[in-house]
């Protein structure tokens, strides 16, 4: 055993936890599970249409927008990554800075939000693989296909995640070498293509012009409409921490992989934005809004090329849902360690043979199937549930943003960095500051009724009404069975540090 391995055992120890998990990630494995979790090419091959139907080519500027605004939030997360070198990320660190109940809902709401963004994105290979070979089109109904290769890609990521951290993390680098390479040739492809100066970025070209309120600041109000797909696409940063415990020297290498992640995805998906603006042959948002991107990188690069750059996409979707299923799972073993989840010793169970969680993986992958399988029924429901998982996150992430605000002004936060600790020295408070009212402004404009998001009439409030409903049965759960559980039972007897015991197969 190393010197490192030690070091990062008693650290871990120094929180109540035995050291269960492989540890053997490095720096980039860490990068790779944050920007996976992102991943530029699935984000925009799924969302750029949407987007540009509501701003047109002034997307790129809410791009940088919430690009900025998701900077501020990682850079607190670095800091929190730093001192909390535990799996489970945003829970743990809500755990650290405030009370049970806090955490449990930050954990609960993570979760529910992390376990649908993997069907979300696991769907998403109906935009390109179809694009690529008939032979992909099992079903004719379109709905019906997505879901049958939505839950092909399910039954892949989970047992590459049931055959343990070091073959998951092999495929996700792999995936995500592949992505960079993709955005680089991309946009270089793009360049040699453009059909007009990146000037263009300037104006609307009409778009968002049915929007209520669309002449408001300039057509300020279709402009949150077209926030909304950057959103989406850039958060999930916080996975390069989740696998705390399965990587060497974490308080290091932590807080440089969710910062390296973000700015990665941030700039490759600004230029991929500019450029394919600047290329497409058609600015008009009602054809560009449908078409989306898959239209621009045909029409710029021909069919041939085309289909094979598509195929660099598919496997970003791929890794994407690998990335953002290995999360869920983390995420779930540290809240079932903690005996803060029904059947918390089979959940934080690790499997001696793969040294990783292997029934998080299961439940993940049946329950993300199961929800996939709604779209059959009613596709709305999908969308709705879908535009909530994201807001969830948003809501977790201020959660964390707000507590460790309130930490910094009550008690300090180690402003200098000791021992090496990454810090913000005194722009803290102001960086926490923006990140915090970033988080609520979004999430504000995420779950505000919206018949162009989550449907017309009722559904206009599904948002809403999902993310109340999910919060008070969490609270409502907790309250009634949890917090007598957690606080009698406390950390699975196999996890604690001071335990003697041992988890088995």
């Amino acid at each position: 055993m190393s010197d490192q391995h030690q070091e990062d055992v008693n650290d871990l120890a120094t929180f109540g936890y035995k050291q269960h998990l492989h540890r053997s990630l490095g720096s980039f494995s860490s990068f790779a599970a944050g920007y996976s979790y992102i991943s530029v090419l699935t984000g925009m091959f799924e969302l750029f249409g949407f987007g540009y139907a509501f701003g047109g080519p002034r997307i790129f500027w809410t791009w940088l927008v919430v690009w900025i605004g998701q900077m501020m939030v990682a850079f607190c997360f670095a800091e929190l990554a730093s001192r909390y070198p535990i799996a489970g990320s945003v829970y743990q660190w809500s755990k650290q800075l405030n009370g049970a109940i806090a955490s449990w809902i930050t954990g609960w709401v993570m979760l529910v939000g992390d376990v649908v963004t993997v069907a979300a994105v696991a769907i998403a290979m109906q935009i390109v693989l179809p694009a690529i070979w008939s032979g992909f089109e099992v079903f004719k109904n379109t709905t019906q296909n997505a879901v049958f290769l939505g839950i092909v890609v399910l039954i892949l990521t989970t047992l590459l995640n049931m055959s343990g951290v070091h073959i998951m993390s092999i495929v996700n680098n792999i995936g995500v070498a592949a992505e960079l390479v993709g955005v680089t040739v991309f946009v270089i492809l793009l360049i040699f293509h453009t059909q007009r100066g990146p000037a263009v970025v300037l104006h609307s070209m009409g778009a968002g012009a049915g929007v209520p309120g669309s002449s408001f600041l300039g057509g300020g109000a279709a402009l949150l409409l077209a926030v909304i797909m950057p959103a989406y696409v850039m958060y999930g940063f916080d996975t390069a921490c989740t696998l705390a415990e399965e990587t060497k020297d974490p308080r290091r290498k932590g807080p440089r992989a969710i910062l390296t992640a973000l700015a990665a995805a941030g700039l490759g998906g600004a230029l991929l934005l500019l450029f394919a603006i600047m290329a497409s042959p058609t600015l008009n948002p009602t054809k560009l809004g449908v078409a989306g991107l898959p239209y621009v990188i045909e029409a710029a690069l021909g069919t041939t090329l085309g289909k094979i750059m598509l195929v660099d996409v598919a496997v970003a979707i791929f890794v994407c849902t690998l990335a953002i299923q290995t999360a869920t799972i983390r995420l779930t073993f540290a809240m079932a360690r903690d005996n803060n989840l029904p059947f918390g010793h089979l959940l934080s169970r690790v499997s001696h043979k793969a040294n990783s969680p292997i029934f998080p993986a299961i439940v993940s992958g049946v329950v993300a199937a199961l929800i996939l399988v709604v779209n059959f029924g009613k596709p709305q429901i999908f969308t709705i549930v879908t535009s909530v998982a994201i807001v969830l996150v948003y809501i977790a992430y201020f959660v964390v943003t707000g507590s460790l605000l309130f930490k910094r002004g009550k008690t300090g936060m180690n402003e200098k960095g000791n021992g090496g600790l990454f810090s913000l020295g005194k722009w803290g408070p102001v960086v926490n500051g923006v990140a915090f009212l970033y988080g609520i402004l979004m999430s504000i404009n995420l779950i505000w009724p919206r018949s162009s998001i989550y449907g017309s009439g009722v559904d206009a409030w599904g948002g809403l009404i999902f993310v109340v409903a999910v919060i008070a049965v969490g609270f409502v759960y907790y309250q009634t069975v949890q917090r007598h559980k957690s606080a009698r039972l406390g950390i699975v007897l196999d996890h604690r540090a001071d335990s003697d015991s041992d988890i088995i197969d």
